[in-house]
């Protein structure tokens, strides 16, 4: 079990509950007789359940998180000098609750967030795959995976932020649904709709689906769709891991850096105790269609919690 210490575990997630803590190839080609791309888009709707109920395993699985709730918990702050809000001009304070996400998670994927996701809508029989393979995509919807923005700023002086953890509790350790989880966070320019300054995709998870098959037409393992086409094209794709984190100890409050922690951004007090303008984050989270951990066994699963921790760690 892993899960941040400040989260209920009998917590349970519809919205997936993020909690936020921190301190100081291709296949066989389509029969274009079977599926044609001038189908209706009522008659794609009827072959997809169609063949949802004859495929025994397939990537690209559709997650319905809306029977469960959790709440958001959000925590920030090197003593009382970093500080959080859910909006930009809002209260901040140690915590903030963010909105919650009560739709379905559909798998989608992207080597860039700021390219798009990108989901299936048709399948064809795989020639070196079991069973049926993704072979026809189109954009995702924004309902399709979970996006909220968090903001930080400090009274004190220039400080980094790092990712000190991302937490989870999955529901069934046999059946681990957080290896197909990614978490993503787009870092914006200090200010209100300021610019992108970076984006970073996280893998929040080592474990390892017993049921995992990659079975996207034109890739393979390590692959995912490539945000710039359209056609199905994936490309190598490698997330950060747990090695990009901080190390932060919450008895003592004491931050240390490895070589490989990741700066996200820096925030700057005013001076004479003013806080600085904020820096805004957003947050997104998804199930990655192309990860061959994401297969229909894990329907029936969800996170209890997913707490992402930040950590501050002063510059001068």
């Amino acid at each position: 079990m892993n899960y941040d210490n400040n989260l209920n575990p009998n917590d349970t997630i519809s919205s997936l509950d993020k909690g936020m803590a921190s301190g100081g190839g291709v296949g066989k080609q389509e029969n274009p007789r079977q599926l044609r791309r001038r189908f209706t888009a009522a008659m794609v709707a009827l072959l997809l359940t169609f063949l949802a109920v004859s495929s025994a395993t397939y990537a690209w699985y559709i997650y319905n998180t809306s029977r469960h709730t959790t709440n958001v918990r959000m925590a920030a702050g090197a003593g009382v000098n970093l500080q959080i809000s859910n909006s930009y001009s809002g209260t901040y304070g140690s915590a903030a609750v963010l909105d919650s996400f009560a739709g379905q998670l559909v798998p989608v994927s992207t080597n860039r967030i700021s390219g798009g996701f990108q989901k299936v809508l048709g399948f064809t029989e795989g020639s070196s795959q079991s069973g049926l393979v993704a072979s026809i995509f189109g954009s995702g919807e924004q309902t399709d995976y979970y996006q909220t923005s968090l903001f930080l700023r400090t009274n004190g002086t220039s400080t980094d932020i790092y990712l000190s953890d991302i937490g989870f509790e999955d529901s069934d350790e046999k059946n681990p649904i957080s290896s197909a989880i990614r978490v993503g966070l787009v870092v914006h320019q200090a200010g209100q709709n300021q610019s992108v300054d970076g984006e970073y995709i996280f893998a929040i998870s080592d474990k390892k689906n017993p049921q995992a098959d990659y079975n996207t037409a034109t890739g393979r393992e390590g692959y995912v769709l490539d945000s710039s086409r359209t056609d199905g094209s994936t490309v190598a794709f490698s997330p950060y891991t747990t090695d990009a984190y901080c190390e932060y100890n919450k008895n003592t409050g004491t931050v240390t850096l490895k070589d490989s922690s990741l700066k996200l951004c820096t925030i700057t007090g005013a001076g004479d105790g003013a806080v600085g303008t904020p820096v805004e984050i957003e947050i997104y989270i998804w199930l990655e269609g192309c990860d061959e951990d994401c297969t229909a066994n894990l329907c029936s699963q969800t996170l209890r919690n997913l707490a992402v921790s930040f950590a501050g760690v002063n510059n001068e």
